[in-house]
């Protein structure tokens, strides 16, 4: 009837009790006569305790041997995922990345897919086989194993969709959906029930921790339906789609993204010449260091100041470049900051809608929070505040912007960071 593929992370596969609830809900699709491929991360807390296996013989572990350990936390769960579903009479096979032809480049730890040799799944699928595949992994020209980096497994559940040109990806997690935000925040936060590629991307790296920007980016490449379910229990979740299968009334707003992880860097008194902003941020780029948000002002007397952000675990080591850098330029001073935060509204709706960014900056200082720095695209506007005023902040243009569950029911979550 229809090809789905099904991908658990480690959450969801973290016990036996668990491997066993995911058993029973695939054999409900392939009982419903649906083909189904199943792609499964390691058992929660399993690839760090690999990790720390490895730090312990090196500080800084060879990439390749690193691949080979960690790749085996897949290798367990696709196995007893298999035996489950065995035991239920429904006949399932499972496969490393390499056995089922994941072909990457030969970046260890951080590998891309290349291709896929989609004739043995198909084969077994033809067969009336569920397929499970460890996720997160593949194999390079040479033969050596290696893996994808930080949402593999999402990765290769969407290249497999890709490839197979399955009716859906479905991506099960600890969540039911993709919400307006982050419901541990904001109690009022709503599912969504449908989220464009494009606004879903924006989300995803803004702060939203749903999806990993990968395969994202993948499944709006490919053209894959992606659904993000929940794994404890059962719902319609949220389809992330092209953006003509949307609503006709496309909401201004979707959601509201926010990152705490966020640190400001200003140099102050810099000469307003040509090339000032390469002779900053060059060093900058060259340690590896990735800048978000950049703010230069205009100056009045041959002097500017320039400021930028990072992520909060380069700061330090940001600030003691800046310091040989103005020292050079023969800057006032360098100043920082890092007890900031990113907020940021999303939404395709801002194409043909005006007075987002008003509406924005006036919730804001409604609430006597000072912007600091503001960013736009398209279809997202993001502003750099106090990290003090962030949860204050998002609730307040949630409500602003009509996003507040009208009929809240009783949700179960975390308790908020």
């Amino acid at each position: 009837m229809a090809l789905y593929v099904q991908k658990y992370g480690g959450t969801s596969v973290g016990s036996i009790e668990r491997i066993e609830a995911v058993a029973e809900r695939v054999a409900r699709t392939r009982n419903a006569g649906h083909d189904v491929v199943v792609v499964v991360s390691a058992m929660s807390g399993e690839t760090n305790r690999l990790l720390d296996l490895a730090r312990q013989i090196a500080p800084d572990p060879h990439p390749r041997e690193l691949d080979v350990l960690v790749s085996t936390g897949e290798q367990v769960t696709i196995a007893l995922l298999s035996m489950a579903l065995n035991k239920r009479d429904i006949s399932a096979i499972s496969y490393t990345g390499s056995q089922v032809g994941i072909k990457t480049d030969n970046s260890h730890t951080k590998a891309r897919i290349q291709d896929i040799d989609g004739a043995r799944m198909r084969a077994d699928l033809n067969q009336g086989r569920v397929v499970i595949v460890a996720g997160f992994q593949g194999v390079d020209p040479n033969g050596n194993i290696t893996t994808l980096g930080r949402g593999g497994s999402d990765t290769t559940a969407v290249a497999l969709a890709a490839v197979l040109k399955a009716d859906e990806c479905q991506i099960y997690t600890d969540v039911d959906g993709v919400y307006t935000t982050d419901p541990r925040v904001v109690d009022k936060a709503k599912r969504m029930e449908k989220i464009t590629f494009e606004e879903m991307l924006e989300m995803a790296s803004l702060g939203s921790k749903v999806l990993q920007i990968r395969s994202v980016e993948f499944a709006g490449k490919y053209k894959v339906p992606l659904r993000v379910l929940s794994s404890f229990s059962d719902g319609p979740g949220t389809l992330i789609t092209i953006e003509e299968e949307n609503a006709v009334e496309q909401p201004i707003i979707s959601g509201i993204a926010f990152n705490r992880d966020e640190a400001k860097l200003t140099v102050k008194g810099v000469p307003d010449v040509p090339g000032v902003a390469s002779k900053i941020l060059g060093p900058i780029g060259r340690a590896n260091i990735e800048v978000d948000m950049i703010v230069q002002n205009i100056g009045v007397d041959q002097t500017t100041d320039f400021t930028f952000t990072v992520h909060r675990n380069d700061f330090k080591k940001a600030i003691g470049i800046l310091e040989e850098v103005a020292q050079d330029l023969k800057a006032e001073s360098v100043v920082s900051d890092d007890k900031i935060a990113k907020v940021s509204l999303v939404g395709v709706g801002m194409r043909s809608h005006a007075g987002v960014a008003s509406t924005m900056f006036d919730t804001l200082a409604a609430e006597a929070i000072n912007i600091q720095i503001i960013s736009t695209s398209e279809i997202k506007i993001s502003v750099v505040i106090a990290e003090k005023y962030l949860e204050l902040a998002v609730r307040a243009l949630h409500t602003a912007f009509d996003l507040d569950e009208k009929d809240v029911q009783e949700e179960h979550y975390p308790p908020a960071p």
